[in-house]
């Protein structure tokens, strides 16, 4: 009969697609290169740009909010903006009234900072240890360099020679003085450094209100440039672009400024000066990537240099930023970002040298938000699918393709590695179908296609082997199964003690038969296993031993089963056969057919059972053991039933209790 229980999972299918043209490679690469030359050349019109847009996506969800509550469109938009730049020029203000006090405090630390370097040059004096190793290589260096004297001795300075008649003439003093400059020129002076930034500003205040303003009108125009055959797909990746950014920049946001909170009140603790000044610094320098807490680590450990005649003070603030950042990058984010980000950390590394190199200290800045963008577009646009490969955060490789591969690179360890962190949440029969079967489904498909010689299938077979011997001890019961967000599993099967089994099932009862190669009898290897850890013990059959020469000699004592192991059946023409012949050798015994690439769906439309004339029909490993399970199981019953027969066969009540 065919058993209807719905496989665990499908069998990955590779589509194999057509190698570009060269001509199609070198566009590529000639559109790569124009748009990277293109953002550094137009740097000065892309990063007003790129600020805008960054800020009109930590903007936009609080003018939605607005909208809602019936505001104009224009009004929510100018009371967002009005209010996001007044915090802005607000915060600004702020540091700079604490770096005017900090300046009016400066020439009080002076005693301390040249007493310790009064300390610290006594280290490097003659008398100190630094100066007496310095002094003593220098002079070992002058040996070595020293000339050797001439034979004349010394060479005398001469005299200039001056022809007869010619009186000597001493040098004239040049004196340069500069004119003094003019008020307009002064003015000029002092507002060329503030004319740049003022402009950017003033250009990103200009996007930030248009964006916001016309922000469904760009985005309809953005799905028309992308196509309006699929704007399912366009719109789900807007969204899920607007979502990410949205959600980093509010988390990144509410994270900084707590840290600065919390650094501000330990520094107030500690006693450094100013410690609202290196609070707001540290929540602002934390947005740039890797060197921003460094720089806002740097700041206070200077000042408390100068403050403290000690070094204690250094020791606290130092030690503050290091369980700050700690408890922040290894706990905080990581659970609060979740899946938000969407990058990997190579990416992040990588990303904040391209957008540095290319914008300099801004692009440092803008990289993360940047290239998450970057990502999300690849997620959902095929032609960019590139991008999420290169810098997303999901696996390169899926469960089965990173298994096949670690057996190509005849890796068991790390497949085993692999396997053991796939098993906290799954029991290991879930394993075996719907990774390492599917892996070897990979190989198959290799195999079919000529790329699989024998002598590599005989070592992928060898490494299964290896795997499987790895993952013996393994206990399915340590299965966080009532946690929450764990993954479903199926029930499993009973396991039989020794006393539960017939007695003709307290042998080798199962022979697990490779079906026509090394792949099938890997599959074979699997499903021998599972059954021990269920109490019925199996041996695994090669597919050469059930050849027409050497079925004769198979040993089948107490052999009461045998399971067909199949990756690939073909047009069930060998499977047919190879059941002809154990029906010869094996009477009594059932049989069972295990197409592990098959769906159920599948084998009834092929109508597998009848084709093949097997006893079951099974398309995944875990429907294979609960098959045997019930037959063991069924077997015994049927022990029971008849010894109670034989004891008492006039009593049918006895019988009935038996039952």
């Amino acid at each position: 009969m065919l058993n209807t229980i719905p496989p665990v999972s499908d069998v990955h299918r590779i589509e194999v697609h057509a190698a570009g043209t060269p001509s199609t490679g070198l566009g590529t690469a000639a559109v790569g290169v124009i748009t990277i030359a293109s953002l550094y050349f137009g740097r000065d019109v892309f990063v007003p740009m790129a600020l805008a847009i960054l800020l009109s996506f930590a903007l936009g969800p609080a003018v939605l909010l607005l909208r809602r509550w019936h505001i104009n469109r224009i009004l929510a938009v100018i009371v967002v903006v009005t209010l996001a730049f007044a915090v802005i020029l607000g915060i600004g203000a702020a540091i700079g009234t604490q770096l005017a006090h900090l300046a009016e405090n400066l020439p009080g630390y002076q005693f301390n900072i040249t007493e310790k370097i009064h300390s610290l040059r006594d280290t490097t004096t003659s008398s100190g240890v630094v100066g007496r190793a310095v002094k003593t290589l220098s002079d070992l260096g002058g040996e070595v360099t020293k000339p050797s004297e001439s034979v004349g001795g010394p060479t005398a300075t001469r005299p200039a020679i001056v022809a007869p008649g010619v009186q000597q003439q001493k040098p004239i003093p040049v004196e340069i003085r500069q004119s003094s400059a003019t008020p307009l020129q002064l003015i000029m002076q002092l507002a060329a450094p503030l004319l740049q930034p003022l402009a950017t500003a003033g250009i990103v205040v200009v996007f930030v209100i248009f964006f916001l303003l016309q922000r469904q009108d760009l985005r309809d125009r953005i799905i028309r440039l992308a196509g309006t055959r699929d704007l399912q797909r366009t719109t789900r990746a807007l969204d899920d672009a607007a979502r990410r950014l949205s959600r980093y920049l509010l988390i990144q946001t509410g994270i900084n400024a707590s840290l600065g909170v919390f650094v501000g009140t330990g520094l107030w603790f500690i006693g450094v000066p100013n410690p609202l000044l290196w609070g707001i610094l540290t929540m602002l320098l934390r947005f740039v990537p890797y060197i921003g807490p460094v720089i806002a680590a740097a700041f206070p450990a200077a000042l408390a240099v100068a403050v403290d005649p000690g070094w204690s003070m250094l020791l606290w603030v130092a030690g503050l930023f290091i369980v700050a950042e700690g408890i922040t990058g290894q706990f905080i984010e990581p659970w609060l970002y979740g899946q938000s980000m969407g990058l990997s950390g190579v990416a992040v590394v990588v990303a904040a040298a391209f957008w540095t190199l290319l914008w300099g200290p801004v692009g440092l800045l803008l990289s993360t938000p940047l290239t998450m963008c970057l990502v999300v577009l690849g997620r959902h646009v095929e032609t960019l699918q590139f991008l999420e490969v290169l810098l997303g955060d999901r696996p390169p490789l899926a469960p089965e393709e990173s298994f096949y591969q670690r057996l190509l690179a005849n890796d068991p360890d790390e497949a085993a590695h692999q396997a053991e962190a796939f098993l906290k949440d799954k029991p290991l029969a879930a394993y075996y179908d719907e990774v390492a079967i599917k892996g070897l489904a990979l190989a198959q498909l290799d195999v079919d296609r000529g790329a699989l010689d024998h002598a590599n299938r005989v070592r992928i077979k060898e490494a299964v082997e290896w795997v499987i011997d790895d993952l013996s001890d393994h206990v399915d019961d340590a299965i966080p199964t009532d946690k929450e967000g764990a993954a479903e599993v199926t029930a499993l099967p009973s396991v039989l003690a020794p006393e539960e089994l017939a007695p003709d099932w307290q042998g080798v009862a199962v022979l697990c038969v490779a079906g026509r190669g090394s792949l099938d009898e890997a599959a074979a290897a699997m499903l021998a296993q599972l059954l021990e850890r269920h109490g019925i013990s199996a041996r695994v059959v090669p597919y050469e031993a059930v050849s027409v020469t050497n079925l004769p000699q198979l040993d089948v004592t107490d052999v009461q089963m045998a399971c067909l192991s199949y990756l690939e059946p073909g047009n069930l023409a060998n499977p047919r056969y190879l059941v002809r012949r154990l029906r010869r050798r094996l009477p009594q015994a059932k049989i069972i057919n295990g197409f592990w690439t098959m769906t159920t769906q599948e084998a009834e439309e092929r109508n597998a059972l009848t084709a093949t004339r097997a006893d079951f029909v099974v398309t995944s490993l875990q429907q294979a053991v609960e098959e045997v399970v019930n037959l063991a199981k069924g077997a015994a019953s049927d022990e029971v039933r008849f010894a109670a027969v034989a004891i008492s066969p006039s009593t049918p009540s006895a019988l009935q209790e038996v039952q």
